[in-house]
């Protein structure tokens, strides 16, 4: 398994707010998707998605994003079909809203990873009750956490993973209050967290693993992405 960083430059064709990015960036990538019918059926499909991507940066302290200047996205996916794909489009891709203008491409070294911490929030889904801390425990949280993860492992591999392995030695919120993250006509609420990583060697696979599809869900749409820290 090899996890790819696709950093794409974009240029704004009319000025964003913060609000809009989640919604405008995943559309970029799904437009390109659109257009090929193969990988229409993939982006339709219910299936886990091997791909998590980040939202603009630099950060724009106003929280509008400019109309004619260059941003970065970093889009991270582990199968090679994508990659190939994207990397062929995207870079000169347009939008209403936005215009490819070039990119890079590399492959995340696999390394002995310390720790994993959230770049945009991690979302955990419970359909008509709300946010997680109202009805579930830390503990049934970190089971859906790690459940999640491993079913991803699994789909993405093929490969068995025992499921009593100790994923991280630590857990550390970020955030006090729930984090509100935009996306449409709703307000989606999530969580910035700290992994520190066990050192045992599937917990280190799932966290490379991590780094390239996202933890939790709606990676897709621009949620779960982290970053690391090597040991």
């Amino acid at each position: 398994m090899k996890v790819y960083e696709y950093k794409v430059k974009i240029k704004l064709k009319e000025d964003l707010e913060y609000c809009q990015l989640a919604e405008k960036t995943s559309y970029f990538i799904d437009s390109v998707l659109t257009e090929n019918n193969e990988f229409l059926s993939y982006h339709t499909s219910t299936q886990y998605k091997g791909y998590v991507h980040d939202l603009l940066y630099p950060i724009e302290e106003t929280g509008i994003y400019k109309k004619n200047r260059v941003y970065t996205m970093r889009i991270r996916m582990i199968e090679e079909k994508i990659v190939n794909y994207i990397i062929g489009k995207l870079s000169f891709h347009e939008t209403k809203e936005i215009q490819g203008v070039g990119g890079e491409i590399k492959i995340i070294p696999k390394r002995d990873i310390q720790r994993i911490y959230s770049i945009t929030p991690i979302i955990l889904k419970s359909p008509g009750l709300g946010y997680w801390r109202g009805h579930m425990t830390l503990e049934e949280f970190e089971k859906r956490l790690k459940e999640n993860l491993i079913k991803k492992y699994k789909f993405f591999t093929g490969k068995d993973v025992d499921e009593s392995l100790p994923l991280y030695d630590l857990i550390e919120f970020k955030n006090k209050v729930p984090v509100k993250m935009p996306y449409k006509n709703i307000n989606l609420l999530g969580d910035k967290i700290v992994l520190e990583v066990a050192q045992n060697h599937q917990a280190q696979e799932l966290a490379y693993l991590a780094l390239g599809v996202g933890l939790l869900e709606n990676n897709s749409r621009g949620f779960g992405f982290v970053n690391f820290k090597y040991l």
